[in-house]
């Protein structure tokens, strides 16, 4: 576990991260929830949709590109077919981190083995797995949730 603490950490410690499968609603889906942790922590956030021009009062971008100054992390909460898409925008647009959300209470996951691989392939540091709300100042249903998949072995790598 002690190589997943050092990924979240690294991947936190970014300054400028995206947020790709964010909802228009603003009951939204877990992206939203995600996006709005983030920046509530310091963060500088990015919504990506294709379908929307604003996500809770800030710009949505259609793509990674589309991002001025671009990001050095991507925070990925949509379906597998559409990970893939979105990590090789990550490595066209030099982004370095990546992590692929997985919710534990639902059958609702961002990772697909081909992004995992493709992310190997290309130097780019990749969770495969988990939320960063069980990270980022959780509360404690998130740190209920991190500590019963940690024990059961159930966090990724």
């Amino acid at each position: 576990m002690s190589n997943l603490n050092a990924k979240v950490q690294d991947f936190l410690a970014q300054d400028r991260i995206a947020v790709a499968g964010v909802s228009r609603s603003p009951n939204g889906a877990a992206a939203n929830s995600i996006y709005l942790k983030l920046k509530a922590t310091g963060h500088t956030v990015f919504a990506i949709n294709p379908n929307a021009e604003t996500v809770a009062g800030d710009p949505a971008y259609p793509d990674l590109a589309s991002i001025p100054g671009g990001v050095t992390a991507l925070m990925i909460v949509t379906k597998p077919e559409v990970t893939d898409k979105l990590v090789q925008q990550a490595a066209e647009a030099g982004v370095t981190r990546v992590w692929m959300h997985h919710a534990a209470h639902s059958m609702g996951s961002s990772v697909s083995p081909e992004a995992v691989r493709f992310c190997q392939e290309h130097g780019i540091t990749c969770i495969a797995g988990a939320c960063p709300m069980m990270y980022c100042q959780p509360d404690f249903g998130h740190k209920c949730m991190k500590f019963f998949l940690g024990i059961g072995g159930k966090l990724p790598d």
